[in-house]
């Protein structure tokens, strides 16, 4: 599997609380399935994946170009958006936390 990554994208995963590198992402999309399918984001079909990385959840945004997969974003998914790595949250709470 050839995987493109932006600049950005490897920023995002050394920011935040909990620090995500490239062997993680790379360990949850091989082990990973499609939770949802974005048919044309104006870029191009993409997919958001759900995978592990040992216990770690987590999500990627990927899409195809050409022949390599690139990385839209990649996060670990957290309250109040999902309320497990498979489920959104209420978009009520995610806005208006409690």
């Amino acid at each position: 599997m050839s995987v493109s990554m932006s600049i950005l994208i490897m920023r995002k995963l050394s920011a935040g609380q909990k620090r995500l590198t490239f062997a993680q992402v790379e360990e949850a999309l091989l082990n990973g399935e499609i939770l949802e399918e974005y048919p044309d984001t104006g870029r191009g079909e993409s997919c958001l994946v759900v995978g592990f990385a040992k216990d770690i959840p987590i999500h990627a945004v990927c899409g195809w170009r050409g022949e390599k997969i690139s990385l839209v974003t990649v996060y670990i998914p957290r309250p109040p958006k999902f309320v497990d790595p498979y489920r959104r949250g209420d978009k009520n709470n995610a806005k208006n936390p409690m």
